[in-house]
């Protein structure tokens, strides 16, 4: 059975490694629905978030694949109710609407959405939270016609006090410290 997966590879920063990742998930015909990549809590590792449509049997293989890339320090899979997660939507609409009807303006509170900028022409306005929240309120917004709409990828962190990476790098480290 199909479920989302949240999968996060450290790694230094090396050109070329994304697309060896996402040729792995190509292989095994997996879909990213989302992908976010930024620097870590860790000097000089990055963190790749990805969010997949899978089982977790083919989750297992993917990660297994990704560890073995030699620029990847450590790869792990989670379910959504391990991580915290968010994603930040933008939506551009008139601001003439907007004047108009008090409508957007009570959905934008309702939501917990928070206007950014306003000019003569259009209105940004910023919601942060889950995918099924910022789509409800696209479609929300919709009903008024948004001129232009952007979702990011998924942030996330792990529900678990202690940092496998970092336990991981401190295990490798130790390991390596015995062999000299």
């Amino acid at each position: 059975m199909k479920k989302e997966f949240i999968i996060t590879v450290y790694s230094e920063n090396h050109i070329g490694l994304l697309t060896r990742i996402t040729i792995i998930f190509t292989r095994r015909k997996i879909n990213i629905e989302s992908l976010t990549v930024s620097e870590s809590a860790i000097k000089g590792v990055y963190k790749f978030t990805i969010v997949v449509l899978s089982n977790v049997e083919q989750t297992q293989k993917v990660v297994s694949q990704i560890d073995k890339q030699v620029d990847v320090l450590k790869a792990f899979y989670h379910t959504n109710e391990e991580m915290i997660y968010q994603e930040i939507a933008l939506y551009k609409v008139s601001t003439e609407t907007l004047y108009d009807s008090d409508q957007i303006e009570i959905m934008v509170r309702n939501s917990g959405a928070r206007i950014l900028e306003i000019t003569r022409e259009y209105t940004v306005i910023e919601k942060t939270g889950h995918k099924e929240e910022t789509q409800k309120l696209f479609e929300d917004l919709n009903k008024y016609k948004v001129m232009q709409f952007i979702r990011s990828g998924r942030v996330a962190l792990t529900r678990d006090p202690i940092e496998r990476l970092s336990e991981f790098l401190k295990e490798r480290d130790e390991f390596l410290e015995n062999l000299d």
